[in-house]
C-alpha cells in the first residue's frame, strides 16, 4: 500500500525563483521518501503529487 501527499506550490512571474522554489521541494520530500509521481502546471499554481510506500503495521 501507498501513501500520497499533495502539495501546491504558487509560482511566480520570476523563472529563478520558481525554479528554486520547485528544487527546494523536491529534495525536501526525496530526504523523507517521498518520490513525485504526478505533476500538473496551471497559470499560477502547479500541484505535486508525491507517494511513498506506507509503513507496516506491526
Amino acid at each position: 500500500m501507498k501513501e500520497y501527499q499533495a502539495v501546491i506550490l504558487r509560482l511566480s512571474r520570476r523563472t529563478r525563483d520558481d525554479e528554486d522554489a520547485l528544487t527546494d521541494l523536491l529534495n525536501e520530500r526525496s530526504r523523507t521518501g517521498w518520490e513525485p509521481t504526478h505533476l500538473t502546471q496551471h497559470d499560477d499554481r502547479m500541484t505535486v503529487i508525491f507517494s511513498r510506500p506506507a509503513p507496516i503495521d506491526s
